[in-house]
């Protein structure tokens, strides 16, 4: 599914992200920028050691919960990587809609500063960290459809979702939340 919103398009599909051909991929990062599992363990194998070289070397503090620091992408098909570091799952009275929507926030702002055309994201938080995912998918969408409509920059926003549910499920919430944008 995609919609237009101004000059932008949001697109939803299922994939792999580390094949995705964007100016900018986001991972699921952890706040010590330390590697992983899910996501992240997928971008540091398919980009290679030198993503984690940079990460260290610029990010020895790690990066904070709700923020997004960029590297190069390595041998991934992409220009950049935003290491994104959304909240882990408490509840929801923990303020994790606030930091997962500043994390989004985050990595489209820098996009647009460094002129990034196109981003992917994962459904972050969605998976180790254990945010429901009907609501991770509500706040990571309208968070973009925001940007989008507030910057028309990116040209384009793709989500690229792991699996037929997590698609599923981004698919019901865009349709509810797009209402009168046009579906392409």
């Amino acid at each position: 599914m995609q919609v237009s919103i101004g000059g932008s398009l949001l697109q939803l599909l299922q994939g792999d992200i580390t094949e995705q051909v964007v100016d900018l991929i986001t991972n699921a990062a952890n706040s010590a920028l330390a590697g992983g599992g899910g996501v992240d363990g997928a971008i540091h194998r398919r980009g290679g050691p030198a993503i984690m070289a940079e990460t260290r070397r610029r990010f020895p503090d790690g990066c904070p919960t709700g923020s997004a620091v960029i590297t190069a992408a390595g041998n991934l098909p992409a220009r950049y990587v935003a290491h994104a570091v959304g909240p882990i799952w408490d509840g929801g009275n923990a303020g994790e809609a606030q930091l997962l929507a500043a994390a989004y926030k985050s990595v489209l702002e820098q996009a647009i500063a460094l002129d990034c055309q196109s981003v992917a994201f994962p459904a972050l938080s969605a998976g180790a960290y254990g945010y429901p995912l009907r609501e991770a998918a509500h706040v990571a969408i309208s968070t973009t459809l925001d940007m989008l409509k507030q910057n028309s920059r990116p040209g384009e926003v793709r989500f690229v979702l792991f699996d037929q549910r997590a698609l599923s499920t981004f698919t019901e919430v865009l349709t509810r939340l797009a209402g009168d944008l046009e579906p392409n």
